[in-house]
């Protein structure tokens, strides 16, 4: 997918509120995201037109941004209330002067991120000294690491070429790279050409990837029940993805677009994909007093991005986690 007209906009957008440089204003009754194109983002646009959000009195809109640096830059200075992304990916943007906390679970990925590499490679062991497309920076970059912990290696093995994880796709497919860091659709492209194989998914690492709704925290302070109703709308939702798989896909390609405007590309992605409901809610971000598996990954991410990145992160799970809204 080409991306650059979309990233030249969102630069912009981006830009423009930064230099707004004004506190985030809330608003009653209204709530703004922004967010990437995925499929875990789904049950967002199917509470919003399935009227789950507005029987509550909320309206909720959305803005596509590729880029978390930009979506980051636009909460920051207030054009957002929140955003929806992977928790690792936010840890990085917490600080003092930018209060944000996650209010909501929306996904964990399983089975939807994954490595590409050629037939002959059977082991992640057999990458090192090669070239691994990967976006730097990134929920992949993250993923790959802890990957690469787990068998005693770290980045320094592999000889990291920086792109995107649709461009890393493509040079994998293409042959200018021998392995590659990417999610669906790529992954299930790859095995219906027989260009290849997925070697290890997010399956066999579950609750490592997981997205989330975050909000500015005066969003939080000033307006409550606004953050009431977005999270009985998402629980609504997902209730609605069980009963209705296919009506739910049909709505959810219309409104989250992009790759997955399909309802058959959607639906294909969704396996790759845990919605979270009420009860996987309250085990990942846990409830007031009783702290949930994402502290587990709140600690994976700071000691991840420290390495990584060569300064220290301490984000603490009280500053990223506000557990008021997640048992209604």
């Amino acid at each position: 997918m080409n991306k650059s007209s979309r990233h030249r906009i969102v630069r912009s957008f981006a830009c423009t509120a930064v230099a707004a440089g004004m506190a985030a204003s809330a608003q009653a009754g209204t709530l703004t995201l922004g967010h990437t194109t995925w499929v875990g983002y789904g049950t967002l646009y199917l509470a919003r037109d399935l009227g789950y959000f507005k029987e509550q009195g909320l309206d909720v809109e959305f803005t596509v941004i590729e880029e978390s640096a930009m979506y980051m830059a636009a909460q920051a200075s207030g054009k957002l209330s929140g955003s929806a992304s992977t928790i690792d990916e936010i840890l990085k943007y917490r600080s003092k002067n930018f209060c944000f906390k996650a209010v909501a679970a929306l996904d964990e990925s399983h089975g939807g991120d994954g490595v590409l590499v050629g037939n002959e490679v059977t082991s992640l062991e057999q990458l090192k000294g090669k070239a691994v497309a990967v976006n730097e920076g990134s929920v992949s970059q993250f993923w790959l690491s802890y990957l690469l912990k787990q068998k005693g290696m770290s980045m320094s093995d592999l000889e990291i070429q920086n792109m995107t994880a649709d461009d890393a796709a493509t040079a994998f497919i293409a042959g200018r790279i021998p392995a590659a860091v990417t999610w669906e659709p790529h992954l299930s492209l790859v095995k219906a050409k027989g260009q290849g194989k997925v070697l290890v998914d997010s399956s066999e690492t579950p609750g490592v990837i997981v997205d989330v709704v975050a909000l500015s925290c005066d969003v939080i302070e000033k307006q409550p029940e606004d953050v009431k109703a977005l999270v009985a709308g998402l629980y609504k939702a997902v209730e609605y993805t069980k009963t209705h798989p296919q009506e739910a896909y049909e709505i959810m390609a219309k409104g989250v677009g992009g790759y997955l405007s399909d309802p058959k590309d959607l639906a294909e992605a969704a396996k790759g994909v845990k919605f979270y409901d009420q009860a996987m809610s309250e085990k990942l971000l846990g409830t007031p007093g009783k702290p949930g598996d994402i502290a587990g990954v709140i600690s994976l991410a700071n000691e991840t991005w420290t390495s990584l990145q060569g300064k220290p992160y301490a984000v603490s799970y009280e500053d990223l986690v506000d557990t008021s809204f997640v048992t209604p």
